[in-house]
């Protein structure tokens, strides 16, 4: 640590550090556009020119390196007039439209020139004009003359998101940034560049024009797509979603969104959304009132158990549903007699959990921290394109690479992860058990001790042992395809082994914003229970589906139709018109920003968030009808008043605890038995945009290359949001080991 004197306070830094990193931590404000703590340093904006005492020139903060006994001022005539002559040159060719900008309100610039700016401007040549550019539906960079050049979005491209899609061509008045070749931006976090930009050059294509940030209302709300858990600053006014922001939280998605988590609120206001209840009569539907639609439901169920048992009856449900959604769905299905409730909808495997009053003992998770992915030394994924299915994952790995790990790759196809794979194992899906039991052979080779399978230490194997076998902080991750494959349970046997020997630890990504909540409430099929495969296969007579559209969620999507088909009642619970064809009720449910409740992350983090506006129409939240219903069929037990009140239920004794998951170790699944015998078929995964309903239905982000491509690789005729996961494509991610209780 050495000392300088900032402003007449003494302030100590770490020697390297910047005078900006020594302003911050003094809690001085320097104004600056080009730096940023999460970005490398550019020095290109100049706006930062503070007074060093000795130096012969004002000097960038940003990128002057601080020295014992410097002495530093950032408010001394020197550095004001400094600042303000930067001032005087950036705003010379700025368009002066701040009456009409979307940046107006929360705009750097702006602020900033209030206080440096003159009242005046002394120049009368013309003002430079950028021509606008076409990037795609998510980023506007239809005003880019307001563009300053700091190089934010550069960096951020090139640095983080791991493409350097936007680039400054030319130089002096003629600079400008652009793709270079026309191309759209087609990252999967290209919307923190809106974030980042300082000015009004880069904005949200969706948001644009639709409201002024001071007549927004914003609100703290957690994301409900993938198990990042990011939290999110919902922006409101008029009772309508109008704009998603990230709130920062380092120990979560740090201050930035995936793509997903951004631009998905368009869905909740399309004529898409479910408004009232719904009843399948002669073929047509009709919209009716609740209390006819839940008598029809009650009238169903008690007939159908009248006739054919409790066990007849079952629930399918999301993962993307709350805690207490969750809880109260599996309540209800047990209270009728059943043990029939699962959300593994993808799964080809269903290992039976063991658990207790509904509860489950053990839970399958992460396996670590979000924290720690950013400084892993040794990294093994196996089936998942992380950069698709997890973005802020990815980026957490990204930024690992970028100080040295090594990271290691178990799929069927070779994707674009945007950061250097040092080891690629690219086979088949049905020989990924065996691929990996070769990789143990080449461990317990190395380590004297035999492999817990028929495994041939290969050249590629032993590349990849010697790798995990090396460094300190280590992981293997298993994804999406892992989770969902037909030899599973194989798969994380030898992983649970090879961390063993490798002292990495084993965790599962986890697809949903809830999986591990949904294990933790014991959303699976108890003793004697029918597991998701067998109850779409067509075994149940009454059928409540959760927000959940099998069509889309299921490993096979038409073959899940036709099952339910069969039943004598389908009872869909969905914010949105879902699952028409087979379905005989419709009951309108709130989406995450119309209800109160909970999520657990991939990291066994529980995050509470509340409603942050209305429910659309009759909507209701999911809670709420469930706990109606079960009290119109009499049952005991569900006398909640207050979503907090279900929650507490969901969470007591052996419920969901925050300590839970990230408390236990891994539990011994290496015991189970490996089968290294092919596996058929290959593991179904959702692509990007296909993972749940919202961003099934947001128009933007099916308007998205990647979108396209998940329609072209289905080979589905219609919208894209109609795609289904494409039999043969990525590998999306997420489960890892066992945790018990």
């Amino acid at each position: 640590m050495i000392e300088i004197e900032l402003d007449g306070k003494k302030v100590e830094i770490t020697e390297g550090s910047m005078i900006m990193h020594a302003a911050e931590k003094a809690g001085t404000y320097i104004p600056h556009f080009c730096y940023h703590k999460k970005l490398s340093i550019a020095a290109n904006c100049r706006m930062c020119l503070v007074d060093v005492e000795k130096a012969p020139k004002p000097m960038p903060a940003c990128a002057t390196p601080v020295t014992q006994g410097m002495i530093v001022r950032t408010k001394s005539d020197k550095a004001i007039k400094a600042q303000q002559s930067v001032m005087e040159f950036l705003l010379i060719n700025h368009p002066l439209d701040c009456p009409i900008c979307d940046q107006g309100g929360e705009c750097q610039l702006q602020d900033l020139a209030v206080g440096y700016g003159g009242s005046s401007s002394r120049y009368e040549e013309e003002k430079r004009v950028v021509l606008h550019k076409d990037v795609g539906p998510l980023i506007s960079m239809e005003e880019m003359t307001r563009c300053i050049h700091c190089t934010r979005c550069v960096r951020f491209g090139q640095e983080l998101a791991g493409v350097m899609e936007l680039g400054m061509i030319h130089r002096g008045e003629h600079s400008e940034i652009t793709t270079i070749l026309n191309d759209t931006v087609d990252s999967e976090v290209s919307g923190n560049m809106i974030d980042l930009c300082p000015v009004g050059a880069l904005t949200s294509k969706p948001f644009r024009y639709q409201a002024r940030s001071w007549e927004l209302s914003r609100r703290k709300s957690v994301s409900p797509h993938d198990s990042t858990g990011a939290n999110l600053i919902v922006q409101v006014k008029n009772n309508r979603v109008m704009r998603v922001l990230p709130l920062e939280n380092e120990a979560v998605n740090e201050c930035w969104l995936s793509d997903r988590d951004r631009f998905s609120y368009e869905a909740l206001n399309t004529q898409e959304r479910l408004t009232a209840p719904m009843l399948k009569q002669g073929g047509e539907w009709k919209t009716v009132d609740w209390q006819t639609a839940l008598e029809y439901v009650a009238n169903g169920l008690r007939q159908i158990k009248a006739d054919h048992g409790g066990n007849s009856i079952g629930a399918l449900v999301s993962p993307h549903s709350t805690v207490e959604e969750l809880f109260l769905a599996g309540a209800l299905v047990r209270a009728l007699g059943s043990e029939n409730i699962d959300y593994r909808l993808r799964n080809a495997e269903f290992p039976e959990v063991q658990s207790s009053g509904g509860i489950a003992s053990s839970v399958r998770w992460l396996g670590t921290s979000i924290v720690s992915l950013s400084n892993l030394q040794r990294a093994l994924v196996i089936g998942s394109n992380l950069r698709k299915d997890h973005p802020l994952f990815a980026m957490r790995l990204r930024a690992a690479t970028r100080k040295g790990a090594v990271l290691s790759v178990l799929h069927d196809v070779e994707h674009d992860w945007a950061m250097p794979v040092r080891h690629k194992l690219i086979a088949p899906a049905g020989q990924w058990a065996q691929a990996l039991a070769d990789v143990a052979a080449a461990i317990g080779a190395e380590q004297g001790v035999t492999a817990p399978a028929g495994g041939k230490a290969t050249e590629q194997g032993k590349a990849l042992a010697q790798s995990l076998l090396s460094g300190e902080r280590k992981a293997i991750l298993l994804g999406n395809a892992a989770a969902h494959h037909a030899s599973a349970s194989s798969l994380l046997a030898l992983a649970n082994w090879i961390g063993q020997q490798t002292g990495a630890s084993v965790g599962y990504l986890t697809e949903a914003a809830n999986t591990v909540g949904a294990q933790l409430v014991g959303a699976v099929p108890g003793a004697n229970g029918l597991n998701a495969g067998q109850m779409l296969g067509g075994a149940l007579k009454a059928v409540l589906l959760l927000n959940t559209e099998p069509e889309f969620d299921a490993a096979d999507g038409r073959a899940a139709m036709a099952g339910l088909n069969k039943s004598q009642m389908v009872v869909t619970l969905s914010p949105f018109k879902a699952n028409l064809e087979f379905s005989d009720v419709l009951l309108p449910i709130a989406p995450f920003t119309e209800t109160q409740g909970t999520f657990v992350n991939a990291e066994g983090r529980v995050q509470g968030f509340h409603a942050v506006v209305k429910p659309l129409g009759e909507a209701r939240p999911a809670w709420k009808v469930l706990r109606v219903l079960a009290n119109m069929l009499g049952l005991p037990g569900f006398a909640y008043e207050s979503a907090q009140e279900v929650s507490t239920a969901a969470r007591g004794g052996d419920h969901v605890n925050t300590d839970l998951v990230q408390g236990n170790a891994l539990g011994n699944s290496s015991a189970a038995a490996i089968d290294l015998s092919p596996a058929a078929g290959h593991p179904a995964t959702a692509s990007i945009y296909q993972l749940d309903g919202i961003v099934r239905r947001a128009p933007s982000l099916q308007l998205t290359a990647d979108a396209k491509r998940a329609v072209e690789a289905s080979g589905v005729d219609g919208p894209p949001r109609d795609a289904r996961a494409p039999s043969g494509g990525s590998a999306a991610h997420a489960s890892v080991g066992v945790i018990s209780s």
